[in-house]
């Protein structure tokens, strides 16, 4: 179990996170959907330990292995697909199971194509691909299926669901669709605070 105790977290004057607690059970999808500015990115970085909360803690994530596919790719540009895919796996798969990855979201003939060259789809796609071949016990989702068209959404869903079967995975997203076809447990964050006026 993941336990989130009290968290907050502010940026200058603005309150993200107000004393914020759930738990999340281990080895699910667990879907976060809310309204924008209600701290879903903010929440994904706190656990992911990339900046520290102004109070409360988080206990269950603690020497676990992370992966992740933040709201930009943060690929490198000017490597090619498949060079990208090494920089987090190194040689732990073959050439034919990275091509069978890609093909699994359709993405077949690109592997050697520089980044920089590809759409941005493409792009999602490879970064996607990148953190499900990551050795991971948690897997971080930011909205994961951000410019992909209906089918390539569909193909990528299913990629996601066959590789993280049994893993627990964090998905945050506006698109109820997506979230849907992760069949994972839905959980609504509180609305943002209400800024009072001077």
């Amino acid at each position: 179990m993941i336990e989130i105790n009290q968290l907050s977290k502010t940026y200058g004057e603005k309150q993200v996170l107000c004393r914020f607690s759930a738990s999340f059970p281990e080895g699910e999808t667990i879907c976060i959907m809310g309204k924008s500015g209600c701290g879903k990115t903010t929440l994904l970085r706190l656990m992911m330990g990339l900046e520290p909360p102004d109070n409360g803690s988080i206990c269950g994530v603690q020497g676990k292995r992370i992966s992740a596919v933040f709201q930009e790719d943060r690929l490198c540009e000017n490597l090619s697909a498949v060079s990208n895919i090494r920089l987090v796996c190194a040689n732990r798969f073959s050439r034919p199971q990275i091509e069978q990855s890609f093909a699994e979201v359709g993405l077949e003939g690109c592997l050697e194509q520089p980044v920089r060259e590809l759409s941005g789809g493409m792009k999602r796609r490879v970064a996607i691909v990148r953190a499900l071949l990551a050795d991971f016990d948690l897997l971080f989702l930011d909205e994961p299926f951000k410019g992909l068209d209906p089918e390539t959404e569909r193909l990528t869903a299913a990629y996601l669901l066959r590789k993280t079967a049994g893993k627990t995975v964090f998905l945050v997203s506006h698109n109820p669709r997506g979230t849907e076809r992760m069949q994972g447990r839905l959980f609504r964050m509180p609305d943002p605070p209400i800024l009072s006026e001077k």
